[in-house]
């Protein structure tokens, strides 16, 4: 059974960084994509980043981009997300997610992603 643990959020403050971290538990092997979503209070779920199955390509949305830095070690099937600059629009529950298995571009839509973290809670403060 394939299980994500997501941890590091917390409160900071606005321009202080943060990293993220979510480790796979239950997979054989790294070949699958991973990726973070977030969710604010009162909007819907929204994708951050993504990563390949070996860390080669990325991609992030718009609103983090240049900011925020998502990269994986298969090794130890961890992947982070690290985050400079927030702001108090970047607060939020941030998941991880990761593919069943591999494809051949880099998911940013939550229905592509089979498995989820519990989420992390990342608070921004003014």
């Amino acid at each position: 059974q394939v299980q994500l643990i997501d941890s590091g959020g917390g409160l900071v403050q606005a321009g202080d960084s943060l990293r993220l971290s979510c480790t796979a538990s239950g997979r054989t092997d790294s070949n699958y994509a991973m990726g973070w979503f977030r969710q604010a209070p009162g909007k819907e779920r929204e994708f951050v980043a993504a990563v390949n199955w070996n860390g080669g390509r990325q991609f992030y949305a718009e609103s983090v981009r240049g900011r925020t830095m998502i990269s994986r070690d298969t090794s130890k099937n961890t992947e982070y997300l690290q985050m400079y600059r927030l702001t108090p629009e970047d607060t939020a529950v941030y998941y991880c997610a990761s593919t069943r298995g591999p494809m051949s571009i880099i998911p940013i839509t939550a229905s592509l992603y089979a498995y989820w973290g519990q989420g992390t809670q990342v608070t921004v403060s003014s």
